[in-house]
C-alpha cells in the first residue's frame, strides 16, 4: 500500500492539521473502497457525485469512480446562420456533436472566457442539457465537485454558487483546482514516481496556460505562473492567416478549431521547416488540404489526404538536411505555379507549425509575454530551493494543447539550457491530458471522506457563500 496524504478541509495551515492518509492499492491506482457508479434514477443518494471539469473548450462530465466521464462536450451554445435571433434554434453541447448538424458560419455563445465563467445563463443551459439528458441525474438528490480555475474572483465565486444551490439545488458542492487533480491522479497511477508528493503542473488548456507547483496535492498559488495563451488563440491566429491566405474563414470557428487539432504540429527547427515549407506543392512535406462542408453531401470539415498531411512525421532528419541543401529549386518559375483549388477547401503549409510556436516564442508574433520554458523556470524558482530540483524532475503536461505532435521534445528542448546543470529535467504527458483533471476529481469524490470536504446547500443558505468558500483553499 502506498499512503498519500490529502489537504484538510480546514480554513487554518495547512501543515498544522491532521488529515488521516487515503489508502491506495500501487497496482489498480484506485483508493479504497472502489465504487461502480451506474446511470439512472435508482442509485443510492450517498452515491451520488457529479464531478465536472467546467472547461472552457469542453465541458467533462459524470460519476465520482468512474474511469472515465460520460460526457464530453463543447461548453458553448451555437446558433445556425441565417434569420434572426428567434427564428433558429440554439444548439448546446452534445447537438453540436451529431453526424447531421453543419456547424458552418455558427454564431457562438461560451460562458467562460479567459478561463472564468462570466456568462451564467448560458452555463445554466448547457449544465440542464448534460446533467438532465447526458447524466439523466436529479440534482437535488446529488453532490457536485466541481473544478474551478485557479484564482477565481469572489464575485464568480457566488455567482457560481448561486447557480449550484439555487438555480439547480444540489445538495453539497465541493470545490477543486485542476493542478492539484492531476497530482492526485498520477501520483495514484504511478505512485514510485511521485515519491517526494511534489510536481509541477503544466495545464495548457483553452483559454490559458498554468505552470502549477504542486506540494502533497496542494497547489501552491505563490508559485503558479500564467500565460493568457491557450487553444482559443491559436484558433484565432489560424482563422487570421488562412483568411489573409486563402479563404474568408473568420466566422468558421468550430472548423477551424478541427482543422488545427488533425493537422498543426510543434516544429524542432523553425528555419529549417520554414525553408521545406517553400518548396513546390509535390516536395513539399508540409502541403496539405482541408475540405470546408458544402451542407449536401458532407457536413463535417475533413483533411482531404490524410496520409499526405502525416508525410513530415516519416520524414528522417538527414532527408531533411538533403533537402535543405538542395532548398535552391524552389526558386524555380515551376516550382512556384500552384494547383488549382475548389471553392471549398483551403491548404495549409507553414501554417501548421507556426500556430503551435505561439506556446514557445509569444513575442516573436507580437505577444508581450514569456514563452512556456521561462513560465516554467519562474513556477519552479518561486518555491524554496529545496523543491526545485524535484520539480524540475515532475513535469506534468495536461490539457488538450499538449496533445500537438512533438510538443513534449519541443518543450524539453527549450527548458534544458535554462535549467542548472547539475538538475534532471523529465516532462511527462498524461495519458490522456483532456480527461486527466476529470480523473483526478473521479478520484476525489469517491474517497471516504469526502462529503467532509462539502459545503451543505443549508450551510450555504445559513452563512453565505463568502463564509463557506474559506472551506476551500484557492
Amino acid at each position: 500500500m502506498w499512503y498519500y496524504n490529502m489537504p484538510s478541509r480546514a480554513s487554518g495551515p495547512l501543515l498544522n492539521v491532521y488529515r488521516p492518509p487515503l489508502k491506495f492499492d500501487c497496482h489498480l491506482g484506485t483508493p479504497f473502497p472502489e465504487k461502480k457508479l451506474r446511470l439512472g434514477y435508482t442509485m443510492t443518494v450517498g452515491s451520488r457525485v457529479v464531478v465536472i471539469d467546467n472547461g472552457g473548450g469542453l465541458l467533462k462530465a459524470g460519476f465520482g469512480g468512474d474511469n472515465d466521464p460520460i460526457a464530453v462536450v463543447p461548453n458553448c451554445m451555437a446558433k445556425p446562420p441565417g434569420g434572426n435571433a428567434n427564428s433558429k434554434k440554439w444548439l448546446v453541447a452534445d447537438q453540436l456533436q451529431a453526424e447531421d448538424v453543419d456547424v458552418t458560419g455558427m454564431t457562438l455563445k461560451r460562458p467562460i472566457d479567459r478561463g472564468y465563467l462570466i456568462n451564467t445563463e448560458v452555463q445554466k443551459e448547457v449544465w440542464e442539457r448534460v446533467l438532465c439528458n447526458l447524466l439523466q441525474v436529479d440534482p437535488t438528490n446529488s453532490s457536485l465537485l466541481l473544478v474551478e480555475p485557479l484564482f477565481n474572483p469572489p464575485a464568480l465565486q457566488h455567482a457560481t454558487d448561486e447557480l449550484v444551490f439555487e438555480e439547480f439545488g444540489f445538495n453539497s458542492l465541493c470545490v477543486a483546482d485542476g493542478p492539484s487533480l492531476v497530482h492526485l491522479y498520477e501520483a495514484s497511477r504511478q505512485p514510485m514516481f511521485f515519491r517526494a508528493q511534489c510536481s509541477l503542473v503544466v495545464d495548457c488548456g483553452f483559454s490559458f496556460t498554468h505552470a502549477s507547483p504542486v506540494l502533497q496535492n496542494f497547489t501552491l498559488n505563490y508559485g503558479v505562473q500564467r500565460m493568457d495563451l491557450g487553444g482559443k488563440a491559436l484558433t484565432n491566429y489560424l482563422k487570421e492567416l488562412v483568411s489573409y491566405r486563402s479563404l474568408n474563414v473568420m466566422d468558421e470557428t468550430l472548423l477551424i478549431d478541427d482543422a488545427k487539432e488533425k493537422l498543426c504540429f510543434v516544429s524542432l527547427d523553425v528555419p529549417g521547416d520554414l525553408h521545406l515549407a517553400r518548396l513546390s506543392f509535390k516536395d513539399n512535406p508540409f502541403r496539405c488540404s482541408y475540405i470546408l462542408p458544402d451542407g449536401i453531401a458532407y457536413k463535417k470539415g475533413f483533411v482531404k489526404d490524410m496520409d499526405e498531411a502525416l508525410r513530415y512525421r516519416s520524414l528522417p532528419l538527414d532527408e531533411e538536411a538533403e533537402k535543405k541543401e538542395h532548398g535552391m529549386d524552389i526558386n524555380k518559375s515551376e516550382d512556384r505555379k500552384k494547383p488549382e483549388l475548389s471553392q471549398n477547401e483551403f491548404v495549409l503549409t507553414n501554417e501548421r507549425f507556426l500556430v503551435p510556436e505561439m506556446f514557445f516564442h509569444p513575442i516573436d508574433l507580437g505577444i508581450n509575454q514569456a514563452g512556456l520554458a521561462e513560465c516554467i523556470v519562474r513556477a519552479v524558482q518561486a518555491c524554496h530551493q529545496y523543491l526545485q530540483p524535484v520539480l524540475f524532475e515532475s513535469i506534468i503536461l495536461t490539457g488538450g494543447s499538449t496533445l500537438f505532435p512533438r510538443f513534449t521534445d519541443r518543450l524539453e528542448r527549450e527548458l534544458r539550457p535554462l535549467v542548472p546543470d547539475n538538475y534532471k529535467v523529465k516532462i511527462t504527458r498524461q495519458e490522456d491530458p483532456i480527461l486527466g483533471v476529470w480523473r483526478g476529481g473521479s478520484i476525489l469524490a469517491s474517497t471516504p471522506d469526502f462529503e467532509s470536504m462539502c459545503i451543505t446547500k443549508s450551510e450555504y443558505e445559513e452563512m453565505g457563500s463568502a463564509r463557506c468558500r474559506r472551506r476551500f483553499f484557492h
